[in-house]
């Protein structure tokens, strides 16, 4: 897990710690709880999270040292998903985890660090006492599996200061419904996805095309991640053999394929000034 990953979405992977609880629909076929039973890294549900170790935390400090010419490699700032296979607001991990969590994210500035939870609620009383507007380098996003999550997350995360927020619409497995919920802001970037695996739930491209719709209406930048499943392909549900669809949509655009309505979207927040601040 790290220095390559197959998220299309960020660069890199790194976990503080393994392990979560399944909070809602969205989590019933969670390939992090399949991957950490499968390979035992921690146990699922109500037990004590497992710290990765200290060789893994040093991986962004190596990332960060990197930064500089990484950006001029790649045309963007390093990004980094944290955590892929765990829940950096879970009520469940040790507050000293997350205190040393936010002080490497502060020694790692020429990161653009991804914090993706469930538990919006849970946020600000885990916030550093400096987060003042939001640490410069810091990505806050919320997943919303449909409509009855995305409206109770957002409406939480819309209040927390931040330089992005952003949405992760995945697996998405009911339609999200109007992005503008009238809270006074909409998310700087919203990505949608399908479900993956043996146990993937059906996406109807209409949702995505929904989302797609009101992004460009709204002014915000859409990413579409895959489908999922060829189940949930565009060109099958029209009535295309699966063969046809691959052929098309190959699964190397994401898997099930990406392609809405003949091409790929793969947009990315507006990148804002990031300075390098001395946080206390």
């Amino acid at each position: 897990m790290g220095d390559n990953t197959e998220i299309s979405w960020t660069d890199s992977t790194f976990n503080p710690w393994i392990g979560c609880t399944n909070v809602s629909p969205g989590c019933d076929n969670c390939y992090a709880e399949a991957l950490a039973n499968r390979y035992r890294w921690a146990k699922w549900g109500n037990h004590n999270r497992k710290r990765t170790s200290s060789e893994n935390w040093k991986k962004p400090v190596r990332w960060n040292g990197d930064g500089p010419q990484f950006k001029r490699d790649h045309g963007h700032r390093h990004r980094v998903f944290c955590a892929s296979l765990a829940d950096v607001f879970d009520n469940q991990v040790k507050p000293s985890w997350r205190r040393d969590l936010f002080a490497l994210i502060c020694d790692c500035h020429d990161l653009d660090w991804q914090l993706l939870t469930k538990r919006p609620q849970n946020i600000l009383k885990m916030l550093p006492a400096d987060w003042g507007s939001g640490y410069p380098n810091v990505w806050l996003g919320t997943t919303t599996e449909d409509e009855k999550r995305y409206r109770q997350r957002w409406s939480i995360l819309a209040r927390i200061p931040a330089t992005i927020r952003f949405i992760s619409y995945e697996p998405a497995v009911g339609a999200l419904g109007r992005i503008d919920l009238g809270v006074g802001c909409v998310p700087d970037w919203i990505i949608v996805g399908g479900e993956s695996g043996p146990k993937a739930r059906a996406m109807d491209p209409q949702w995505a095309r929904s989302v797609r719709d009101q992004c460009q209406a709204l002014g915000i930048a859409f990413f579409h991640k895959q489908w999922g499943t060829y189940r949930s392909n565009p060109a099958v549900w029209s009535g295309a053999p699966e063969a046809d669809a691959r052929a098309l949509d190959p699964p190397s655009n994401g898997k099930g394929g990406a392609r809405l309505d003949g091409r790929l979207y793969r947009q990315f927040p507006e990148a804002k000034a990031v300075t390098q601040r001395a946080i206390a």
